[in-house]
């Protein structure tokens, strides 16, 4: 019998609903299919290995990491921060980040975009702290303990923000210490670390791609160094680049994490770690114990030979050839711009290392200047007069790099060279009030003025002090109560410090010094910590300009009284107390100043000055050339680009 209407419709519709149900669920299955495939896709992404480095400290340690990774079957792509997408970390399942702190807890320039990414993205309600779930990360952070509260301010806001974000720490953050100088050691204990978790993490859930990596030419490069060897000997790798630059608080607690415990430390740490020894010692260095040193200066070599003296020479009468140029303290509270040792030494707010005996260090100081005298022997051109003078050295200038004054046995040091009727000039960086109101008379005083105003000093010297400006005004007025003779040493940077001539003379009546010391910035080549280039270094022509400019502003109280053109540096003095019927006394009388010392009386810088000769004086033919000495000129084929030249 033929189907009636109704059966054939209900038919119809069956299978047309049969049909569309196999439709649905086909595009069901493609989607599934689809997604399935993305996940797989997002699940078999590389781990990403990423360093945050500005003077490349970072980056040595995350190849280092990289390469202990890749030993072990765990293949990552190792990523400079600037290279990265931040937007791609949702795609992520594991990130590792080497990272560093920069100036004022800040991360390096290079790193801001990502840093403002995850700021923003951990900070808004809209992304919720799911993003990154389906990520792990673990964070190891490079910083200067010197700097309290900014100590490795970086890693651990990485670390908060991923957190915050949904993402899941592998191991927990690793707070390295460049001042410690065990950093390749650190990342070697922490990359353990992490290799185990990851070896957890496969177990669980596969999701740590594993092999060997494709290409590592560029792991091995980086280790042709003699890094390696240096730790096989006992010696710290050459990781040492102080990456954390400004800061304020208190110095590090006695307590610090090692292996993943917690250990006590054994008393005080010697300052000079074997890194920051082999670093002086390349640039020349002697070192002293355990936080001094001891340099030959070139001018000591020239006078050797008879070439001239350094401008102290021309200003105060110093003899170059029995100079010794020493620190009680390699370490310092400033970064200035214009470090000539481009921060490879130590960093500090506070005497917290362990400290050896004043009386040694100038014993051993001069053993070891006058050996360095006796390798000049032989040297041509060295006078056989002079190289004996050089031999019992009479002056001592205390800079070098370094702090001479946070030395707490400074006083008893002092002593110790005037003693031996050695002349003393010594160099501190304003940070330090209190102890240039305890210091003992001294030959001469030297306070850094490398800057007018607050924030140019700030730019300028990069202190640790958070109080930097206060600490700088009260040295000033520090300098002002002393009797000996005072000094406000200027060094120009052009485009950063010498162009306000007011606000340079508004310092004067702060601590009234005796002499004004202007000498343009040395160029001693563009570091990562430095980017002085030749464009910031002053022509003596403009020394000359600016130095006329604030003797015209004191109105008489300062005049420009001598120069020496080889140092591009120029001397101004206070008129009332060193130019006496138009003849100036800026040289110094040393065997006065050391009776008066022996006296144990009273006394101040007018007491032991002396005339300064004719050749030193401001715009004399000489330039501040000593003429009993023969000048050498280098023959130069460059062009000048000076239009007065």
């Amino acid at each position: 019998m033929a189907p009636s209407m109704s059966s054939r419709i209900t038919l119809l519709a069956l299978l047309s609903a049969t049909t569309l149900y196999c439709f649905y669920k086909a595009r069901r299955l493609k989607l599934a299919a689809a997604v399935a495939s993305r996940d797989l896709a997002v699940s078999i992404r590389k781990p990403k290995l990423i360093y945050v480095s500005e003077t490349g400290t970072s980056k040595t340690l995350a190849y280092r990491l990289h390469k202990l990774l890749a030993s072990k079957g765990v293949d990552f792509d190792l990523v400079d921060v600037k290279d990265y997408e931040p937007e791609d970390l949702s795609k992520e399942t594991l990130v590792v980040i080497v990272a560093s702190t920069w100036e004022d807890g800040k991360p390096p320039p290079k790193a801001k975009f990502f840093d403002d990414w995850i700021e923003e993205s951990a900070n808004d309600f809209r992304v919720g702290s799911l993003l990154l779930k389906k990520c792990k990360f673990a964070v190891f952070g490079i910083g200067s303990g010197a700097y309290g509260e900014h100590f490795n301010t970086v890693a651990k806001g990485f670390a908060k923000k991923l957190k915050a974000l949904g993402a899941n720490e592998l191991v927990p953050l690793w707070e390295g210490d460049v001042d410690v100088g065990k950093l390749g050691r650190e990342i070697d204990t922490w990359g353990h670390k992490l290799i185990g978790s990851l070896e957890v993490g496969v177990e669980e859930n596969g999701v740590v791609a594993c092999g060997r990596l494709d290409d590592e030419s560029d792991v091995e490069g980086v280790y042709e160094s003699d890094d390696e060897d240096e730790e096989e000997n006992g010696t710290e790798s050459d990781v040492i680049d102080l990456e954390d630059i400004a800061g304020k608080g208190p110095s590090r607690n006695s307590k610090s994490a090692i292996n993943g415990s917690v250990v006590k430390n054994d008393g005080p740490r010697e300052m000079v770690t074997p890194v920051i020894r082999a670093n002086l010692q390349k640039q020349g260095y002697k070192i002293i114990g355990s936080h001094s040193g001891v340099k030959i200066c070139r001018w000591t070599k020239a006078q050797l030979r008879g070439r001239g003296g350094c401008y102290k020479h021309s200003f105060y009468g110093i003899e170059s050839h029995r100079c010794m140029e020493a620190t009680p303290s390699l370490a310092c509270a400033n970064k200035c711009v214009f470090c000539w040792r481009h921060h490879t030494n130590p960093v500090g707010k506070s005497w917290r290392w362990k400290m050896d005996d004043p009386l040694e260090i100038v014993n051993t100081a001069i053993d070891l200047h006058t050996k360095m005298i006796k390798q000049m022997k032989g040297v041509p051109g060295v006078q056989e007069k002079r190289l004996a003078e050089g031999l019992v050295p009479r002056h001592c200038a205390l800079s070098l790099v370094g702090e001479p004054i946070m030395y707490p046995e400074i006083n008893t040091l002092v002593d110790e060279l005037h003693r031996r009727r050695i002349s003393t000039f010594l160099v501190t960086n304003a940070q330090f009030p209190d102890k240039i109101k305890l210091l003992k008379p001294i030959t001469q005083l030297y306070v850094s003025v490398d800057a007018s105003t607050k924030e140019s000093l700030k730019a300028v010297d990069r202190p640790l002090f958070g109080d930097f400006w206060e600490r700088f005004l009260d040295s000033l007025n520090a300098l002002k109560e002393k009797q000996q003779r005072t000094v406000y040493r200027l060094t120009l940077v052009k485009g950063w410090n010498a162009e306000d001539v007011d606000g340079y003379y508004n310092l004067f009546s702060v601590g009234k010094p005796d002499f004004i010391e202007i000498k343009g910035v040395t160029y001693c080549g563009t570091s990562a910590t430095s980017k002085l280039t030749m464009e910031n270094v002053p022509w003596h022509t403009d020394v000359r300009a600016f130095s006329e400019a604030l003797a015209l502003k004191s109105e008489g109280e300062y005049e420009v009284a001598c120069e020496h053109e080889h140092s591009c540096c120029v001397l101004l003095a206070k008129v009332d107390k060193f130019k006496i019927d138009g003849q100036w006394f800026t040289w110094i009388d040393y065997e006065k100043f050391h009776d008066l010392v022996a006296s144990g009386k009273p006394f101040n810088s007018s007491d032991y000055m002396t005339a300064t000769p004719s050749w030193a004086v401001y715009g004399a033919a000489e330039g501040g050339f000593d003429p009993d000495q023969l000048r050498y000129r280098k023959e130069r084929n460059h062009k000048s680009s000076n239009p007065s030249v």
